[in-house]
């Protein structure tokens, strides 16, 4: 059986991550140096909290490094939440923070106010996401009409729209939800924490990479 390590960097929701991929048959390991990294066949990179501690402490952990190398090498690479915001470029949370830089773009602050109506800051609750890449397989039979629970209050801004998975309407404001490039998906919702479409996009992962 694959090895699937889930990354521990000290600001990841782990048990849910870790429950949740034992419930779909597959087994996972806290993974939190470079050469457990390298004992891995799959790797899901969680998170939650503020972006520039976070990179802080992959920095510290010489994760960032090695989690570089290992979208290089091809290796499967799957982000949840704030693990999908430390992908792109830079962040603007608190300050200007350099990102991973393994998907171009950068992650924005939610507006105030949207066409004249206040935006409630965090995003926070269920919420619908469209399929841009329709017949991707991390979304294979999950239903388009699927709502997913969301906690943040920064969306990402990708340079490139072709990495675009998923989007989401927040109240009229339009959003990138989810992201795929080659060997990373990376989610701004909680796949854990939304039902059983939720587990199928880990089962899809799962069975798709290992």
């Amino acid at each position: 059986m694959k090895k699937i390590g889930i990354v521990d960097f000290g600001l990841g929701n782990l048990f849910s991550v870790k429950q949740a991929i034992h419930k779909i048959g597959a087994e996972s390991t806290l993974v939190s140096s470079p050469d457990e990294l390298k004992q891995m066949d799959a790797l899901i990179l969680p998170g939650v909290g503020a972006f520039g501690e976070a990179m802080n402490q992959l920095q510290r952990l010489k994760l960032d490094q090695a989690l570089k190398e290992w979208v290089a090498s091809g290796k499967p690479l799957l982000g949840v939440c704030l693990g999908l915001q430390l992908l792109l470029d830079s962040s603007e949370e608190f300050g200007e923070h350099k990102g991973l830089g393994i998907i171009p773009g950068k992650v924005k602050k939610f507006p105030t106010s949207h066409n004249g109506l206040p935006l409630r800051i965090p995003h926070m609750g269920w919420a619908g996401i469209n399929h841009s890449q329709q017949n991707h397989p991390s979304l294979a039979g999950v239903n388009p009409k699927s709502e997913m629970y969301f906690v943040h209050s920064y969306y990402v801004e990708l340079s490139d729209p072709q990495h675009e998975l998923t989007w989401t309407d927040y109240e009229g404001f339009r959003y990138t939800s989810s992201v795929a490039k080659s060997n990373v998906w990376a989610f701004q919702f909680h796949p854990e924490k939304s039902a059983n479409d939720g587990l199928r996009i880990y089962q899809n992962w799962v069975q798709f990479f290992t």
